[in-house]
């Protein structure tokens, strides 16, 4: 199957300060040498306890930090060395829903707004067709279409991760990244909001690269699976697989620590 993702000894290390002068006594390898694949139509999951790195290479692979090392290709293309008009179109292959939807949503703008001005911008969109298109989106996530003109306070969390993923999946994206997506949901809503995104992975085409601190969530929605631990992969492998038989000490530790939610494993 086609890579649509290749990340190669990825390396993202922040410098430690000191002194008056604030000179680089150190770094903190937040992620060292990290290398995987995600091949088109899958769903692969990062897992990890907080601060392992799994979020770190998210933001890297949305040019959000900056890599110290390594390659990060996209369709074959190494994108640490886009700029301008490539690094624009880039931007509309690969969107992301992140942890907190309250945040993620500009409370000043309506709903036809959230999901229409990224359409706008990139030309996908003429203002005439704003409504008919953000009425589409509203159907693609289960919402209802009534409600264009309301604001993002007027909504629970799981409608505002629902009004996120249709912000994401608006312009089009090859490539979805869902840092954290489901963390901040109750457990009846997140199995809802993961049975949204294989939905829409099927529907759309897309490839997810799932990055959450919770084994169980990644058992309903993966097809391999990942484990950072300090900046480093330290299993890999089919998702049933490494999740009924984990040969590393620390996914061990993780699967023994997380509740399980949505189907089991088959």
């Amino acid at each position: 199957m086609e890579n649509i993702l290749e990340v190669r000894d990825l390396r993202v290390w922040f410098p430690i300060k000191k002194g008056v002068f604030a000179l680089t006594s150190g770094y903190v390898k937040a992620v060292d040498g990290v290398s995987f694949d995600l091949r088109r139509g899958e769903t692969l999951g990062v897992v990890g306890e907080s601060g392992c790195g799994k979020s770190t290479t998210s933001r890297a692979i949305l040019l959000l930090n900056k890599p110290c090392g390594g390659t990060i290709k996209v369709n074959g293309v190494d994108i640490t060395k886009i700029s301008g008009k490539d690094e624009m179109k880039y931007r509309r292959t690969v969107q992301v829903v992140f942890q907190d939807p309250h945040a993620a949503l500009n409370p000043r703008h309506t709903v036809l707004d959230i999901l229409t001005e990224g359409m706008i911008y990139h030309g996908l969109c003429k203002p005439e067709e704003r409504r008919e298109k953000a009425t589409e989106l509203l159907k693609a996530v289960g919402m209802p279409l009534d409600i264009l003109d309301r604001y993002p306070h007027e909504f629970s969390g799981g409608q505002r991760q629902r009004l996120c993923i249709a912000r994401a999946i608006s312009l089009k994206p090859e490539l979805l990244i869902c840092d954290e997506a489901v963390s901040a949901l109750d457990l009846t809503i997140r199995a809802q909001v993961l049975d949204l995104l294989e939905d829409l992975k099927k529907k759309l085409g897309l490839s997810i690269l799932f990055i959450t601190h919770d084994l169980g969530v990644v058992q309903h929605v993966a097809d391999r699976i990942i484990v950072m631990n300090k900046g480093k992969i330290v299993e890999s492998g089919d998702a049933s697989e490494v999740l009924k038989h984990p040969k590393n000490e620390y996914t061990k530790r993780l699967m023994a620590s997380v509740p399980k939610i949505g189907k089991p494993l088959s």
